[in-house]
């Protein structure tokens, strides 16, 4: 394996999916698909077996699904990052293997580039957070089974003012970048706004923290974007 090359696995119950993953990633120099499953348990196994940085995890497998395989892996303190491939009309699969611990999820029917930079981006230990994709399927979900307004957790008395900002916009869909010219600030100042957040809320990454702002109503679906 050369320096800087990322070990994948790829778990999904159609062989030709499987195929088409590793197909498609094939010209790809610094992705190296190491391994297949066609189930969640075969997943988790492999992920022991191949130790990969990041598994390309479906939702709906026989014997065990991805959601639970998911919640095993990041349970058992794996290293290797979890990335759901979905479709929309399996949005409410998807929220639940985000809450579980995935690091972001891709569309099946993803152009091949773009697979490869969120391969990338989650690799990197990043959480994979496009607006349009990831923002589009919290909203939905929080739509569809939000009975009323969330209560505030205790946790956010934690937090500054500008972190709580900074958290607003996050869970928005506001990149870095965004935040740091919102807030007149510069990224390095954001990044560190939000390991102090992430920290005091007990959150491992940015799925997180979306998932906690919209569950405890710092954010609701439909509000403009603007902070608090």
């Amino acid at each position: 394996m050369s320096a800087g090359e990322i070990r994948i696995v790829i778990a999904d119950d159609q062989a030709m999916v499987r195929a088409g993953f590793r197909s498609l990633l094939a010209a790809e120099p610094d992705i190296d698909v190491v391994g297949e499953a066609g189930d969640g348990e075969s997943a988790t196994a492999a992920v022991r077996r191949e130790r990969p940085d990041v598994v390309l995890m479906d939702i709906r497998m026989p014997v065990l699904d991805g959601i639970e395989a998911t919640r095993r892996l990041v349970s058992s303190g794996s290293s290797t990052r979890v990335l759901v491939l979905t479709t929309f009309d399996l949005d409410e699969y998807v929220f639940a293997a985000l809450r579980a611990g995935a690091s972001g999820f891709m569309l099946k029917d993803a152009p091949a580039e773009e697979l490869a930079a969120a391969i990338r981006v989650v690799a990197a230990g990043e959480a994979l957070l496009a607006p349009r994709i990831t923002a589009r399927v919290i909203d939905a979900f929080v739509t569809r089974s939000a009975v009323q307004r969330p209560t505030p957790g205790r946790e956010l008395d934690l937090l500054t003012a500008r972190e709580r900002e900074v958290l607003h916009l996050l869970a928005r869909g506001a990149s870095n970048a965004g935040i740091a010219e919102r807030l007149y600030v510069s990224e390095a100042t954001v990044k560190t706004h939000v390991s102090n957040l992430l920290a005091k809320l007990g959150l491992t990454d940015r799925v997180q923290a979306v998932i906690y702002a919209y569950e405890h109503g710092l954010v609701t679906p439909g509000e403009e974007d603007a902070p608090p």
